[in-house]
């Protein structure tokens, strides 16, 4: 008997035990994936989070936070695919499905923040304008001092409407956004942008969008991490940093409807947490200032292009003629400070925009590999 019971019984413990090792296997290869994506992650904003405060949400650091988005946003649609047997069961199906339903919110806000940078594009010609009028005259006469403040004058009223309706989506009605191409109706009226595709509606606020993709953005329970093999972080993980990347957008290209009441509760456990959140207070602190409060944008270069244009604006007023050497020698000073601005504006506008058409096309391609994923395994 006792025999009997030992041969039946020895192929079942051992396969048993083969399902054993397989899954603490399976798990392992889990954890070491989470652990490197949570390494990576920390990493990338730590370095982002080394910039000085000049260099704050300038151009160039707004391009290197799309490119960390980008790597976290490839990094975890493997994670995901590596994975993928485990999608279709829960809570990981709900999960997963919640962040793509997030991710899709904030193809808006890219349609949003590429109009943002039309504008400024705009403002950038205003600028090529009075250093074209200005700029290695060998002689200043009140011509070119007259078509430069027309032109300092239009930036400073089309900056003065693009606060207005950054303040307030109702003064932005006649506004439709999209990744269609720029229509100039009239110099003397608002910009109007034709619909080609993913527009968003004429009462879209940013700040409303931000609220939504940001809901029920929450750390996963050890029980949800334990039942998804840890895959919950990684949800969890590219929530948070998808929520600061489209609030960064907002907070530094005019846009409709701004706003930057989001919150970011992360827990103290999570080291790359404390580097977004650093960098998020560190963003307040910015649009705090008294010289940033009622500002369009945040951006460093729209902050240097209302700086320079102010200055340039007063000398133009003050300039009688026959303009004196000292005055000419002042407006060279400040056409040279001018250069510098409209210098950045030229080489980092047209890559900036197509790091956010990137980040487009790159949401929806992930949706649709992760959508796939889970729809095989589940066959």
């Amino acid at each position: 008997m006792r025999t009997d019971y030992q041969g039946s019984s020895s192929p079942n413990f051992t396969n048993f035990g083969r399902s054993i090792l397989s899954m603490k296997h399976e798990t392992l290869i889990q954890d070491s994936e989470i652990e490197a994506f949570q390494r990576q992650v920390t990493q990338r904003f730590q370095d982002l989070s080394l910039v000085d405060s000049h260099e704050l949400l300038s151009v160039s650091w707004i391009s290197k936070l799309l490119d960390v988005f980008l790597c976290c946003q490839e990094e975890f649609k493997a994670i995901l695919f590596n994975n993928k047997g485990l999608l279709h069961k829960q809570p990981m199906d709900k999960l997963v499905s919640d962040y793509f339903e997030r991710s899709v919110k904030g193809l808006d806000v890219c349609n949003a923040i590429r109009d943002g940078i039309e504008q400024v594009r705009q403002w950038q010609k205003q600028l090529e304008i009075v250093l074209c009028a200005l700029d290695n005259q060998k002689s200043l006469g009140e011509g070119q001092i007259r078509r430069a403040k027309k032109a300092l004058t239009d930036l400073a009223i089309g900056m003065l409407d693009e606060k207005e309706s950054s303040s307030s989506s109702s003064n932005l009605a006649h506004r439709n956004r999209s990744f269609g191409r720029y229509q100039k109706d009239s110099q003397k009226q608002l910009k109007h942008f034709r619909s080609l595709s993913w527009s968003v509606s004429r009462s879209w606020s940013a700040s409303k969008q931000l609220q939504a993709i940001g809901n029920n953005i929450v750390a996963p329970k050890g029980s949800e991490i334990i039942a998804t093999n840890g895959l919950a972080v990684a949800v969890y993980i590219m929530s948070s940093v998808f929520l600061f990347v489209m609030w960064t957008l907002v907070a530094a290209i005019p846009c409709q409807d701004r706003g930057l009441q989001s919150h970011f509760n992360i827990p103290k456990s999570f080291v790359w947490g404390g580097m977004i959140l650093s960098l998020h207070d560190r963003i307040l602190d910015e649009a705090k200032k008294r010289d940033r409060r009622n500002a369009c944008g945040l951006l460093k270069e729209i902050h240097g292009i209302e700086k320079a244009a102010h200055v340039m604006n007063e000398l133009t007023d003050s300039i009688q003629f026959p303009i004196g050497e000292h005055k000419k020698e002042e407006v060279r000073k400040r056409v040279e400070e001018l250069r510098i601005v409209y210098g950045g504006l030229k080489n980092g506008l047209e890559p900036l925009e197509k790091q956010v058409r990137e980040v487009f096309h790159r949401i929806i391609k992930s949706r649709i590999a992760g959508l796939d994923s889970i729809a095989k395994g589940s066959d």
